[in-house]
């Protein structure tokens, strides 16, 4: 069936209609192809590994296509989208690009490329797993099957007379007719999947050709590529007419042996062949150096066995590539070798005898303006960017990629899980067993197999992949089983995932998706396991976030049975557009009127839509570096770990710096030890500086002695270590920090007004009616009041993707959080110290209406010389409290902030679950810089673990400064606080659903500022687990908290 075997018109005709005199007439007049289980291919060739044919073995070792026996068809074609394939020209086939170029309806487009982002059709629509037609599997509704007609043309010379002419499809989504020359040729399906045809009998030599496609946007396969991204449709892969001389390879495969503990190897390489041959096949080192060679006569298929002494291993951290080349005279193709062994050794996931760990990632094909249809330099970039921070998997969720993808893998370094295409996560959510409608239907046999033969066939020859995928999300049933044995027929040197198969039975790891710590924990610890454990989607990248990633890492690297993960995900899916009056945003699900969508559920990765890192890839970066600092030891002594699974720290050098409360210095460098082995500690031996100084931090940063490949230039930074040297100075208390800051004038301006007039003619005003300082002016600055909004108390934060998609959310949204405001209960004020400073004491509560939960509030102002030393203690009373507070802290509008000045964490955002990345040093920035643009708008800019911290003016004046660090958090003990610095308030952040929503939010030259002691954690809710305990503000509990201004 998947290699045109179906009983089908001869070639050339369309299938017949069949219809006699007497017969009833309809429309369809059969079933079509497209929604006709029984098909899946008609005439198409048998799946072969991807490769290009040369003249010469010189061409070949080149790699340059352009050289090849073949042409690419890829460019402007012409176009027409009717709304059924029933409608519009049905007989398109029939005319030429000529006769077609001539009528309005026929427009160019782009191919590759997606209709629907050239402005045709509906429109993008995006689901996680809802189909967005009516279920009645296999059948997709006939009416609304939008059909994109394709016309092109080509021209061939007399020197390809003599070939076979292979027309090939390298994706097209999600089903397609070909004809040639006006001729139907045949038919495929599977969007991910290639297609090739025999074309040699209807093409011309002396005269223009040309090829119509007709592509549907849906089919019976669509069931089962049901994958969370954009339903898009077109020829979104390159199509290339490959030219086989009359003697040539028809298929190669490629796999390597490691024996004699994992030194030697052997080489078997099987060549199938069209017609009898004599076949060279000759082994290169990197340098060109010929290793071996070897001639075998025959036909049909023929086996090399080459045994190779010692040669280089390919690893994701070695990747060395030998070449191939198989020669015979007028055809030679090259395939890059990597020598490795797969294998599981004692339960435990290994290469070369190696335990390895997967710091991986799920990979989408995306592209901002062209969907799936993605260019290589911007398939080359995410490549490179990965592997500049420290990921070395990628499972290719959830088909087959572009196949260039695995080429640079291999060149690269990069562990890849290759994954069939094949999801039908929607069949579960309609009300009946959905492994009875696919995987555990004999019907749909065939169609499944089909899926792993394809992914098999075409990607076999590639070191990189270590793993194969029988897809995702689509139960358990006899159909996986079946690709299971299939795939194992014809590789057994790989391993076979599937995480639908939670038993293991036809998988050979077993597979999770989000489990919590514990869970993972609880699967490491188990004592009676054969089979290791891979998280193949975790910690879900989701808008700000994700949170407590080091807590999985430091799990696998624990555990001998843990094989590591893939981040759920590597990019948001965005695609980029604009609203009527021309500002570009990143749209999401329902902003191309699509319906039923699931929002912005797509936008949920490490990489922003335009693939450059969000904070997320920054922490993941530093969660999976290769060089771990565990700590400093007396004498100087910083111990190390080697996380690395092949290479010592040989490549690396150190750079030392030092910062404490007086500044930063760069100490220089210090030798890293040589032949720290992998998963092995190292001590560094460091001179340290004699400063006795507070809050003093020794920074190690590991960079790159020399480039390594494409990838990394000499100094990159690959990972940083940093060690607290001496702890804080001993923290004062409140009282006596405030005896020192001299006398004050306190008046009484009306019943509800106090004024504080201090040192050097700094006044504060406090309105006694609500409880809060209304007025902070220096005319050392300005006369102006710097406070645009009165310093209040918040509890709340604006919503994170994480927050909404779990129990802390909906909680807060149902205990009314975001409504709750302070009410005064009373405010009394004397002076102290004999006119040194005025104490205010208010009291208060922060309380949502409707409900009966309050936060009261004891807030202690201390004002005097220059400074407002403020102390608050918090009691949580009353009913349905909520789970934990958002943030406790305070907050005010600035006026006339340009910039800000910290030490502490940074230079970016940093939350208590998500800040290791961020390096305790002297920090500064402006105010629009302090501000992560997330697509969703949501909760951001956050900067913790912070001492103190300066907010200036455009004269770089200091109009106020925060200090946490000489009080003491009585407690929870923590002797630092979180403060950000934004345009907008957290009510806009909460409203807004798009970036161009706050453009007119906010006023020019107003800061809202938030001053936190303590800040709810991340997590991953948005789907996984919430928050950890450890990192939840819990709001069941008492706080004592001080802080400084000044």
């Amino acid at each position: 069936m998947s290699h045109g075997n179906v009983p089908s018109a001869p070639l050339g005709e369309a299938p017949s209609s069949g219809l006699g005199p007497n017969q009833d007439r309809k429309l369809p007049p059969s079933t079509p192809d497209w929604n006709n289980l029984r098909v899946i291919h008609r005439n198409t060739l048998p799946p072969r590994a991807h490769f290009f044919l040369y003249q010469n073995a010189w061409d070949a070792l080149s790699r340059d296509v352009s050289l090849s026996k073949a042409q690419l068809l890829s460019g402007k074609w012409l176009f027409n989208l009717a709304r059924s394939p029933l409608q519009g020209p049905v007989d398109f086939h029939k005319q030429s690009p000529v006769q077609l170029a001539d009528t309005p309806e026929w427009v160019p487009v782009a191919v590759p490329g997606m209709w629907q982002l050239q402005g045709h059709g509906k429109g993008p629509q995006y689901t996680n797993l809802n189909f967005p037609w009516p279920v009645n599997v296999p059948h997709v509704p006939i009416d609304d099957n939008e059909c994109g007609r394709y016309v092109t043309q080509f021209s061939l010379d007399q020197h390809d007379k003599g070939h076979q002419l292979r027309l090939r499809f390298e994706g097209v989504d999600a089903a397609f007719t070909v004809w040639v020359n006006h001729q139907q040729v045949g038919y495929s399906q599977g969007s991910r999947n290639p297609s090739e045809f025999d074309i040699t009998q209807f093409v011309r030599f002396e005269d223009i050709n040309v090829l119509s496609v007709e592509v549907y946007q849906r089919c019976d396969g669509s069931y089962i590529e049901d994958q969370d991204q954009w339903w898009l449709s077109g020829i979104f892969r390159d199509v290339w007419l490959h030219k086989f001389p009359k003697t040539h390879f028809e298929d190669v495969q490629i796999q390597t042996e490691l024996h004699n503990k994992y030194k030697d190897a052997t080489l078997h390489v099987g060549v199938k062949l069209n017609s009898d041959a004599n076949v060279t096949l000759s082994l290169l080192d990197a340098d060109n150096v010929e290793v071996v060679r070897k001639t075998k006569a025959g036909e049909g298929t023929i086996h090399f066995d080459v045994h190779v002494k010692n040669p280089h291993k390919w690893t994701a951290e070695t990747p060395y590539l030998y070449q191939l080349v198989l020669s015979m005279p007028g055809c030679s193709l090259a395939e890059r070798v990597g020598f490795r062994k797969v294998e599981l050794i004692d339960g435990v996931f290994c290469v070369n005898g190696q335990p390895i760990k997967l710091r991986g990632v799920n990979r989408h094909e995306h592209h901002p303006d062209h969907g799936r249809a993605v260019p290589f330099d911007f398939l080359k970039e995410d490549l490179l960017l990965m592997k500049r921070h420290n990921i070395n998997a990628i499972r290719t969720s959830h088909y087959i990629n572009d196949p260039r993808l695995y080429e640079l893998a291999d060149e690269l370094g990069l562990w890849i899980l290759d994954e069939c295409d094949l999801e039908c996560h929607g069949l579960f959510v309609v009300g009946v067993d959905g492994n009875k409608l696919t995987s555990d239907n004999p019907d749909w046999e065939e169609a499944y197999i089909d899926r792993a033969r394809q992914m098999v066939m075409r990607d076999f020859n590639r070191p990189s992949i270590i793993l194969w995928s029988l897809g995702n999300e689509s139960g358990y049933g006899r159909n996986h089983k079946a690709m299971y044995k299939f795939i194992k027929s014809l590789d057994k040197s790989r391993l076979i995932h599937y995480e639908g198969d939670w038993r293991a039975e036809s998988a050979d790891v077993i597979s999770r998706m989000y489990h919590s710590i514990q869970d993972t924990e609880k699967y490491a610890k188990d004592r009676s396991w054969d089979k290791p454990v891979v998280l193949c989607e975790y910690i879900h990248a989701m808008g700000n976030g994700p949170g407590a990633i080091k807590e999985y890492i430091d799990l696998f690297y624990k555990y001998p049975r843990l094989m590591g993960g893939f981040v759920w995900e590597w990019a948001n899916h965005g695609l980029r557009t604009k609203t009527k009056d021309g500002k570009e945003y990143m749209g999401y699900g329902g902003d191309f009127g699509d319906d039923p969508n699931d929002y912005n559920f797509v936008l949920d990765g490490l990489c922003f839509s335009n693939h450059t890192p969000t904070p997320g890839l920054i922490e993941y970066k530093k969660a999976i570096e290769p060089v771990q600092t565990l700590g400093i030891e007396k004498g100087g002594l910083v111990r190390i770990v080697n996380r690395y699974d092949f290479l010592t720290l040989d490549h690396l050098i150190c750079h030392l710096s030092w910062v404490d409360g007086s500044g930063s210095y760069n100490l220089g460098m210090v030798e890293v030890p040589k032949g720290i082995k992998p998963h092995s500690e190292g001590i560094i031996r460091i001179e340290l500086p004699s400063s006795t100084r507070p809050l003093s931090h020794l920074t190690l940063e590991f960079r790159l002695a020399a480039p390594r490949g494409m990838w990394g230039d000499a100094g990159h930074l690959v990972a940083t270590g940093q060690v607290a040297v001496h702890p804080p100075k001993q923290l004062q208390t409140l009282p006596l920090k405030m005896k020192r800051i001299g006398a004050v004038k306190t008046s009484l301006i009306n019943p509800s007004l106090l004024s504080i007039v201090g040192s050097g003619g700094i006044s504060w005003d406090f309105d006694l009616t609500i409880g809060q300082l209304v007025s902070w002016k220096n005319p050392k600055q300005s006369d102006e009041n710097i406070l645009a909004e009165p310093l209040g108390f918040e509890i709340y934060r604006a919503m994170t993707d994480n927050d909404r998609g779990c129990d802390f959310g909906r909680n807060w949204f149902n205990r009314r959080l975001h409504q709750a405001k302070f009410h005064l209960v009373e405010a009394t004020w004397k002076e102290l110290h004999e006119g040194a400073a005025t104490e205010i004491v208010v009291k208060g509560r922060m309380a949502p209406p409707v409900l009966n939960w309050a936060l009261e509030l004891k807030i202690t102002y201390m004002l005097g010389g220059h400074d407002v030393a403020i102390k608050v203690e918090a009691k949580p009373t009353g009913a349905l409290l909520p789970r934990a507070w958002g943030r406790l802290g305070l907050v005010t509008k600035l006026k006339g902030v340009e910039s800000v000045e910290w030490f502490g964490r940074g230079p970016g955002e940093g939350y208590r679950d998500k800040k290791m990345s961020q390096l305790v040093g002297w920090w500064g920035a402006k105010v629009g810089e302090l501000m992560t643009d997330y697509e969703f708008p949501q909760e951001t800019g956050n900067r913790t673990d912070v001492r103190w911290v300066r907010f200036r003016n455009k004269e770089n004046k200091s109009l106020l400064s925060v200090d946490w660090q000489n009080w003491q958090a009585q407690k929870g003990g923590r002797e630092m606080g979180d403060f950000s610095a934004l345009r907008y308030s957290t009510r806009e952040l909460d409203e807004a659903k798009h970036p161009f929503e706050l453009e007119d939010k906010g006023k020019e030259g107003e800061t809202v500022v938030h001053l936190d002691w303590w800040h709810h954690g991340l997590g991953t809710g948005s789907c996984g687990p919430e928050t950890l305990r450890e990192y939840t503000l819990e709001a069941g509990k008492e706080y004592e908290m001080e802080v400084l201004l000044y």
